[in-house]
């Protein structure tokens, strides 16, 4: 029997604008990927913005996520923040609350959260905030799934509260020997030639894996892959990650 090519959803972080501002080109992302993770009111997300984002997901059969974060709008959601366990439930259901609301104005619906920045990151190790955020999709009803980095401590909590998982990779992130990202205040923590961000991609696709700045391998189970919407070149990047993959036999489907 013929293997079945490999099954990829290829995510963006989008809506991440205020007002008149804006981080990325959310409408040429749209032509590349399957799910938007679009920003709720933490690190970026004003109504109007949300609104344009949900729509334009709509109009395009994208999926759409919960991009929630820390309440941080000036350090962009990347500063630590430590908050209380139950303010952190609170927060994450009112932002996803704000979403769905919104998605609901446009006639479409949430279908998981992706936590951004450096709550992705705390969540991976801490236990207090992990377990915040999957209090907080309990809380909402269970039935949301969660995008989490392969080993986080946030996936096992969740898997034991009953939550699906649906384990992320990055195609533009140097990974180190443990599985987790190199600190974006570290150099060369983030990749930005097209070449070396396609063939990470195609690693991670094909391969399950990826190789650290050291050249060990990392094994990365995942079903989707995100292509960061902020970047510098970020749409010719995706674009560059989606030609490579399709070129390889890669299927695009959305995980959630």
């Amino acid at each position: 029997m013929t293997a079945q090519p490999p099954l990829l959803d290829l995510n963006a972080d989008l809506g991440e604008g205020f007002g008149d501002w804006s981080m990325g080109d959310d409408e040429a992302m749209l032509d590349v990927v399957t799910t938007a993770n679009v920003a709720c009111g933490g690190h970026a997300g004003d109504p109007r913005t949300m609104r344009a984002a949900v729509r334009a997901c709509r109009a395009r059969g994208v999926a759409l996520t919960a991009h929630v974060a820390y309440p941080d709008l000036q350090g962009f959601g990347r500063r630590f923040l430590d908050i209380s366990p139950a303010d952190l439930t609170d927060q994450v259901i009112v932002q996803v609350g704000a979403l769905q609301a919104m998605a609901r104005a446009e006639g479409t619906t949430v279908r998981g959260i992706k936590p951004h920045g450096a709550l992705y990151s705390a969540i991976a190790s801490h236990e207090g905030q992990a377990g915040a955020v999957v209090r907080a999709l309990v809380e909402l009803g269970g039935e949301l799934p969660l995008v989490a980095a392969p080993g986080a401590l946030v996936w096992q909590f969740a898997q034991e509260a009953g939550i699906e998982v649906v384990l992320e990779g990055f195609a533009d992130r140097v990974y180190l020997a443990d599985g987790t990202l190199t600190p974006r205040s570290r150099p060369g923590a983030v990749l930005t030639d097209p070449e070396a961000v396609a063939a990470q991609a195609l690693s991670i696709a094909a391969e399950r894996g990826a190789r650290t700045a050291e050249g060990r391998w990392v094994e990365l189970p995942v079903r989707t892959l995100c292509l960061h919407g902020d970047t510098p070149g970020a749409v010719a990047l995706a674009h560059a990650v989606r030609s490579r993959l399709e070129a390889a036999g890669v299927r695009f489907e959305a995980a959630l």
